[in-house]
């Protein structure tokens, strides 16, 4: 038992430094070429009409008014403005090439464009706060498919006790 815990305590220390002393984040995704960006772009565009039409398929139906189903009516919407958003920011930097990100320290960036257009780089730096809109998609989406069980596991219950 003590050479478990020893082994535990051990892997604990080493994901804990792993965490906390990092040499790289690699946190991004760099596509290998101008066609994969043209791919992944044609991802984002089919991921948006996918969930439009998810949105429109549970309106014709009638399924938003259950709520496990407006949670996922909602996450579809997310799914779709986090979809424009990253199209707009690989249109911006990886196809275009009209933004540049510049490395000056350790902690601090600089965003560079052609014409010096602060507006620009403004959308940009929000634009590059995809989180905002992919995590409420992921939770609508989590919540809506747990109500939907818990609602399923509430009438397979009903009609056992029948």
């Amino acid at each position: 038992m003590k050479d478990i815990n020893r082994t535990i305590t051990h892997l604990l220390i080493i994901l804990c430094t792993m965490l906390l002393l990092p040499d790289q984040a690699l946190a991004t995704q760099c596509h290998g070429g101008i066609e994969g960006v043209y791919a992944h772009q044609i991802a984002h565009l089919f991921f948006i009409i996918s969930m439009g039409g998810l949105i429109y398929w549970l309106r014709q139906r009638g399924l938003v008014r259950e709520r496990g189903w407006h949670l996922i009516r909602l996450s579809a919407f997310f799914f779709i403005l986090w979809n424009l958003d990253a199209f707009l920011v690989h249109l911006l930097d990886d196809q275009l090439e009209i933004i540049q990100v510049q490395q000056i320290g350790l902690w601090q960036i600089r965003l560079a464009d052609l014409n010096d257009n602060k507006i620009l780089k403004i959308i940009y730096y929000f634009a590059k706060l995809d989180h905002l809109l992919c995590v409420p998609a992921i939770v609508f989406l989590f919540l809506g498919l747990k109500r939907l069980l818990k609602e399923q596991q509430l009438n397979a219950a009903e009609q056992g006790h029948q």
